[in-house]
């Protein structure tokens, strides 16, 4: 990470990453595509967990953000205690988040859902969806953690590997378990569950696997361990920024789906088919940040700015041919794309202009994304959560609020282009200030 060209480096890094990220956002369409099929009803419930599921999801990928920047960081200064540490209190936490949300299912999944609606055959459906994700979550947590490790040590290839494999065990179980194909019994919404946690633990188990074989820059001993809290607090001083920030888009999902709850269900499972649409898009940006992040961090511990810029202007241009590519699609497409989710005329009524307009901030969010990721690599997390809070709490819910008060539900969408802009201009600030304060300073170092 110190040597090699970086527009190599970042694309060896990157590609892995984005082909998993990839493979994930299509078991998630394919999920939604198999659930749809039961009725409306079920993908609406579906879409209703998104909430609740970012939520589960930001506990594990934020405090991985903060192991993977600490031990990244650490490699970066040859400071092999502290990398050992970081990845052994890592594993601590997961095991913690994943206890959180095993109480979570047993008590609060039903609360949820009549939080957002009262119609009983949405609720049922989400009920039994949600318990069985976040009861058998154990699965995520490990694959996030260990991912998380194999990343931090360059080692992305195997997490195209294992996240291929989870995908592909949930993408095959999926109709299987859903409709009682090849002699199972026929689960419905409950096989959608199963499907999706089987996936994740087969991904976890191979995680596990590869870093106890090939990551060597790492002794994950865990004999005579006990939680260390300098290393923990060091963790979430980067990862709870991140943490909060999905936490912040779990409620401004949760706002979405009760301001279009009020024009109808059909409103929420259009949103919802619009996040596994996107998810597309933006997965493998997501990729490339992960991509990015350990070289960023790596440079920074090792104090090569010529480095860390090549580094970040080339993801931004990465991160940008990719959204225009989105936004393409779902301006050319968006009929094509309902139908996969076996779209009444209602719903391709309502689901063409929301795609149409939403995508139009997609090459803004490109440049927020990989900026923001930046913040984070270089320990200033609480930039990156700043903005995040603007654009989808202080902007993004009372826009849609005020613009569904028009009686249209069309009007709503435009409160995603209007966030971006706001959440690209406050980026750009904190980025001339970071560029400033910290990166200014770092010496040249060799390219």
């Amino acid at each position: 990470m110190g040597t090699m060209p970086v527009g190599k480096l970042l694309i060896t890094m990157s590609v892995p990453m984005m082909c998993s990220m990839l493979v994930q956002a299509l078991y998630n369409i394919v999920d939604s595509i198999f659930v749809a099929r039961i009725e409306e009803d079920a993908l609406t419930a579906v879409s209703m967990a998104f909430p609740l599921q970012m939520l589960m999801f930001a506990m594990g990928i934020g405090m991985g953000v903060g192991v993977n920047a600490m031990l990244s960081k650490s490699l970066g200064e040859k400071d092999f205690d502290l990398v050992n540490k970081s990845a052994t209190n890592g594993i601590f936490l997961s095991a913690l988040n994943y206890v959180i949300f095993l109480i979570v299912g047993l008590t609060l999944v039903e609360p949820f859902y009549r939080g957002q609606t009262d119609n009983e055959n949405i609720i049922a459906y989400g009920v039994t969806y949600m318990t069985i994700c976040c009861c058998l979550s154990f699965g995520v947590y490990t694959q996030l953690i260990f991912e998380r490790l194999l990343q931090s040590t360059g080692k992305t290839f195997y997490n195209m590997i294992t996240q291929g494999t989870g995908a592909i065990v949930n993408i095959i179980l999926d109709p299987i378990l859903i409709f009682g194909l090849l002699g199972a019994p026929g689960m419905g919404i409950a096989g959608a569950a199963v499907a999706t946690v089987t996936g994740q633990i087969f991904a976890g188990v191979l995680a596990l696997i590869f870093n106890l074989k090939v990551n060597k820059e790492i002794n994950l001993s865990i004999k005579g361990f006990k939680p260390d809290v300098k290393a923990i607090i060091r963790i979430y001083k980067v990862g709870l920024p991140s943490i909060i920030m999905q936490s912040i888009g779990s409620v401004m999902t949760y706002g979405m789906n009760q301001i279009l709850g009020m024009f109808s269900s059909t409103a929420v499972a259009v949103f919802g088919v619009y996040f596994k649409l996107q998810s597309f898009i933006f997965m493998p940006v997501f990729g490339l940040n992960n991509g990015m992040v350990p070289i960023v961090a790596y440079n920074y511990g090792a104090e090569n700015r010529i480095r860390m810029k090549k580094t970040i202007r080339l993801a931004i241009f990465m991160a940008l041919t990719i959204m225009l590519f989105g936004l393409l699609v779902f301006e050319v497409l968006p009929g094509q794309l309902f139908a996969l989710f076996n779209a009444s005329e209602h719903m391709l009524s309502m689901g063409k202009p929301a795609l149409r307009i939403i995508a139009l901030h997609f090459p803004i969010a490109a440049f927020c994304i990989v900026v923001g990721t930046v913040f984070q690599s270089l320990g200033n997390g609480v930039y990156s959560m700043f903005v995040s809070i603007l654009r989808q709490i202080v902007v993004l819910l009372p826009a849609a609020y005020l613009l569904a008060l028009t009686g249209n539900v069309n009007n709503v969408w435009w409160a995603f282009p209007i966030a971006e802009l706001m959440s690209a201009t406050a980026t750009t600030i904190f980025y001339i200030k970071i560029n400033k304060d910290i990166i200014s300073k770092i010496p040249d170092g060799v390219a």
